[in-house]
């Protein structure tokens, strides 16, 4: 028979387990059910003050940083494990060795969360400032640094999950996607702290306990955030410009992305463009990313011609993505404008680590050996290229990836009226990315005050408006072409003229402040 202060000792190791191990998996897990396909936007919020309930009963640094790992660990092998259909599926790579990149890439985005709750536990403060200052920026600024650290990747930011039906998505036009990232964590704190008062006050009669909850900041401040971000929600940022809206259409060729640049397989992806193109009565046609499978030079001037032919004949124009050819071993990710008005290109200036590049080829280019993916050796577009002037109308255009990062989008703004994505989803097959991806696009749209149009190869195509709402839609998966009527808009948000800038700087602030204040007490003592 097993000693007393054994069993309590397996009871106490199980308990640990469960609470810096276990719950947070889930919890983080959970977090996925608020972005899209899904949208049950409080869920992150839930689940995130449940985390911070749990660092809050951590003993130390260690025990802290492991809870926002497994947090972390659990939201990213949940909500973007479709890594593993690109690198294996599409990518060649062996099954165990795709699962293996997979992991190791989750985890990587898991230290952020991780790394959160050590500096939390680090900061000496009162709960209510931990809570309801600490917290709230740290996490905000963790979102934020992983956008550009190692070439960026904001997937799943809480923001993100916000956009667009919850009244928080109102501070995307004024802080951006990483300022709602900021107020929907301090809803969080606000909760968690609600919850730890409601805890300490059980022992008190009702009455007591109702005034106590009334004097609680952290009400306070998540009543104040809902009616603020309602009141900005409702706010016309931006116009739409005067005179008849522009007629649009999307072209979706649903070309299997195992069939895409197979040589044989090219005449038919031409065929299937040029027949939703000339069957498109709209001023504005956009075919998506790469819809063209072979360098510009390569394509027949008959068939550039003919889609040329088309825009002129529509009076506007047609935008297509094609690979474009510079010279000898340089080529770009490029989308070109052929129509009524002279032809324009864009070219793809974020690029994505092995998809579009490699980085560290001397270093990492065995990694190229065990990957198949063919135009994956892109040179990089200019930072900052104007909008194209086309159809009576300035296109803001950004390929694929491009449309995370958020700050990068308003280096065309205000002057463009419109924005445009151009994308090929295929990719990530029948999973949520797609639809995830959709909902990046709805918080660019609501950010520049501007419609958002993405084109893709196999979805979502769809016509975004100024609000983030979905005016139109295709099924994935399907050959079909999406149109409506578009005004364009002008004007600039407050994000738009200043970037991060002003998230950074309330972030910093709460930060900076009580630590200030307390040191400036510390010293008067």
């Amino acid at each position: 028979m097993r000693p007393e202060s054994s069993d309590r000792r397996d009871s106490g190791a199980a308990a640990a387990t469960v609470r810096l191990f276990l719950l947070p998996f889930f919890l983080g897990a959970a977090t996925v059910a608020g972005f899209a396909p899904f949208h049950l936007y409080p869920l992150p919020i839930l689940a995130l003050s449940g985390l911070l309930l749990l660092w809050e009963r951590t003993r130390n640094t260690r025990s802290s940083a492991a809870a926002g790992f497994s947090f972390g660990l659990g939201m990213f092998l949940t909500g973007v494990s479709w890594v593993y259909v690109s690198l294996h599926d599409y990518g060649g790579m062996g099954m165990l060795t795709a699962a293996i990149f997979t992991f190791l890439f989750c985890a990587i985005q898991a230290c952020y969360p991780a790394l959160v709750g050590a500096i939390l536990k680090r900061l000496p403060a009162s709960r209510p400032v931990r809570l309801l200052l600490f917290f709230p920026a740290l996490w905000a600024l963790s979102e934020w640094v992983r956008c550009w650290l190692f070439t960026g990747f904001p997937w799943l930011a809480l923001g993100y999950s916000q956009a667009p039906g919850s009244p928080l998505a109102g501070f995307a036009p004024v802080l951006g996607v990483f300022g709602v990232s900021l107020a929907a964590a301090l809803v969080a704190a606000g909760l968690a702290s609600l919850i730890a008062r409601i805890a300490e006050q059980r022992s008190r009669v009702p009455q007591n306990q109702m005034a106590a909850l009334f004097r609680e900041p952290g009400a306070w401040i998540i009543v104040a955030l809902l009616i603020a971000g309602t009141a900005s929600s409702a706010r016309e940022w931006t116009q739409p410009l005067p005179g008849e809206p522009t007629s649009v259409a999307l072209l979706q060729g649903n070309i299997p992305q195992e069939m895409k640049w197979r040589p044989e397989r090219a005449r038919a992806t031409l065929e299937t463009y040029l027949r939703l193109a000339q069957a498109a009565e709209a001023r504005l046609i956009l075919l998506p990313e790469t819809a063209l499978p072979m360098f510009n030079v390569n394509v027949p001037g008959e068939y550039l011609e003919m889609l040329a032919a088309q825009g002129r004949r529509n009076g506007g124009d047609l935008l297509v993505g094609v690979p474009e050819l510079e010279a000898p071993g340089r080529y770009y990710n490029s989308v070109m404008s052929f129509g009524s008005a002279p032809t324009q290109l864009y070219r793809k200036h974020h690029l994505v680590p092995f998809g579009d590049y490699f980085p560290l080829r001397s270093v990492l280019g065995w990694i190229m050996n065990l990957l198949h993916i063919p135009m994956s050796d892109f040179s990089r577009g200019e930072p900052v290229q104007r909008p194209m002037q086309v159809a009576g109308q300035r296109i803001a255009v950004n390929i694929c990836y491009e449309d995370v990062f958020g700050e990068e989008i308003i280096r065309q703004l205000p002057e463009a009226t419109m924005l445009a994505n151009f994308t090929n989803d295929a990719w990530w097959g029948k999973s949520v990315a797609s639809k995830q991806h959709l909902q990046i696009s709805q918080m660019r749209a609501i950010e520049a005050g501007r419609p958002m149009l993405r084109a893709t190869n196999t979805g979502v195509t769809a016509i975004i408006d100024p609000k983030g709402r979905i005016v139109a839609s295709a099924p994935e998966f399907t050959t079909t072409t999406v149109t409506g009527e578009i005004h364009g808009y002008q004007g600039a948000t407050p994000y738009v003229r200043l970037g991060n800038w002003t998230f950074l700087a309330a972030a910093a602030l709460m930060i900076a402040l009580p630590l200030a204040a307390q040191r400036f007490l510390q010293r008067r003592v």
